[in-house]
């Protein structure tokens, strides 16, 4: 058979006590995104027609979420009690119009929205199934994890055929004994899904109306039913702190061996860290101890040196950063440029082959191909009320220890002088220097050394006391150097 459309429900209306916070669980991240996201990512890969993700409606901040993706194509249904992963499902079924009853012609994915390490290979292949000659009614997902723990079991024919899903409350001992699980995905004919959901009971442990007696109700009523298997660690659900540390661990794993399959050189792997998004050419190396934060693209023959934070940020073609460098959103390091260590920038365009090598600070900043940033400078971009542009012009140099006051231009081929502290705009090829002059007194740090040692004498005794004194000691009188 062939699949003329396929409609994907997300299951999100979970509370999450576990994880004790008063962020809903699915909008907790990993690798910079929210687990919805990841889940809708790989979603997004199989392009389904139409996408409903099942909220509660006492977290509106999931709706929140869903409604400011890209696209605006996914849609969310309300489920206004919590009466199980069935109850669920049966709420979508005015969104998926179409897909069920009367002259409906479509399949529906069930997934859950706190599985973010699913993958859209995974998914593609479930989907591979309904698409065969010989396509069962109603696929469910499996996995066979180390230990089985509380996870629902499958319960199989000698054909293959799923006899029913068994949840851990309400299984024998014979039942707990078995080690294929249920991930909790299913695929099948929206028509079949939708008219046994309607002949769901409560009669388990927890009175709840559960999806996976599907499988019950199907092979009672003559459906061909299956099971496809995955990888445990795609269909680990998080559901606490740690385990969400361990998804974290694995999908990092993976984007670090993505990246040097794809011709990136990590010195030490397990210490670079890095977000869903981050993009990196070919012939990048990254030193130990990086972090990339979402919104980061590098281009080819980069080099990241150790310890630097890079968030939002684009690096293009053979620039060098760090070490201990730190780039913020809205930063832009042109070809061949370099940032140093210890400097921050923010909202800053880096021209090509520029540098700020040490110590600096550039917030809201455009710096000009070839201009030099020495050591310590600032740009002075906030006022208390708003944030102000510093342009820094081609070929300018930028001695050490300088305050560019914002709004402030500094032209084309001109030179501020160390230590200055610039309010107004030098013109191209001009020199400026804005600082106090230097005074000199001849012989006086003589002077005060030798008043600070005769001021010093006598021994002391327990808690700074001199001997035969009551501790006081009168400041010496000063007279005026020069």
């Amino acid at each position: 058979m062939t699949l003329s459309k396929l409609a994907v429900v997300v299951l999100a209306a979970g509370q999450g006590t576990r994880m004790k916070s008063t962020r809903p669980k699915v909008l907790h991240q990993i690798a910079g995104r929210t687990m919805l996201d990841h889940v809708l990512d790989s979603i997004e890969g199989l392009k389904p027609e139409r996408i409903v993700v099942v909220v509660a409606p006492d977290l509106p901040a999931v709706a929140e979420a869903v409604a400011a993706r890209p696209g605006g194509r996914v849609r969310t249904a309300v489920q206004d009690r919590q009466l199980g992963t069935g109850h669920a499902v049966a709420c979508t079924k005015t969104a998926l119009a179409g897909y069920h009853g009367a002259g409906g012609s479509g399949d529906v994915l069930v997934v859950f929205g706190d599985t973010p390490l699913l993958t859209p290979a995974t998914l593609s292949a479930l989907c591979a199934r309904r698409r065969a000659a010989d396509a069962p009614d109603l696929l469910g997902l499996a996995f066979q994890p180390a230990d089985p723990a509380q996870y629902g079991r499958f319960v199989l024919d000698k054909k293959g055929q799923v006899l029913r899903i068994v949840e851990y409350a309400d299984a024998s001992s014979a039942e707990r004994a078995i080690d294929l699980c249920n991930a909790g995905v299913l695929l099948g004919d929206g028509r079949v899904l939708f008219s046994l959901i309607e002949s769901l009971g409560t009669d388990n442990a927890k009175g709840e109306y559960y999806l996976t007696d599907l499988f019950a109700l199907a092979n009672a009523a003559g459906h061909r039913t299956a099971v496809g298997e995955a990888d445990p660690t795609e269909v680990l659900g998080i559901n606490s702190r740690a385990e969400l540390a361990g998804a974290e661990a694995i999908l990092q794993t993976r984007l670090r061996a993505n990246a040097m399959a794809n011709g990136v050189t990590l010195v030490d792997p397990a210490t670079v860290w890095f977000s869903a998004d981050t993009q990196l050419g070919r012939d990048v190396t990254v030193q130990p101890n990086v972090f990339f934060g979402p919104g980061v693209v590098v281009g080819n023959d980069v080099e990241i040196r150790a310890f630097c934070h890079v968030e939002g940020a684009t690096i293009e073609a053979g620039a060098v950063i760090g070490p201990y460098a730190r780039l913020r959103p809205g930063t832009v390091v042109g070809a061949g440029a370099r940032i140093g260590n210890f400097v921050e920038t923010k909202n800053t365009v880096l021209g090509p082959g520029a540098k700020a090598n040490h110590l600096t600070y550039l917030g809201d900043a455009q710096v000009g191909a070839k201009a030099n940033v020495g050591a310590g400078t600032i740009t002075c971009n906030y006022d208390g009320f708003g944030k102000h542009l510093t342009s820094i012009g081609e070929g300018a140099f930028i001695g050490s220890n300088t305050a560019l006051v914002a709004p402030v231009r500094i032209g084309k081929g001109a030179i501020v002088g160390a230590g200055s502290i610039i309010t107004e705009d030098v013109a191209a090829d001009a020199l400026a220097v804005g600082r106090g002059p230097q005074e000199a007194r001849p012989g006086a740090a003589k002077r005060f050394r030798e008043r600070r040692k005769s001021a010093g004498t006598g021994e002391k005794t327990g808690a700074g006391k001199k001997k035969g004194s009551s501790g006081k000691k009168k400041a010496p009188k000063r007279k005026k150097d020069g």
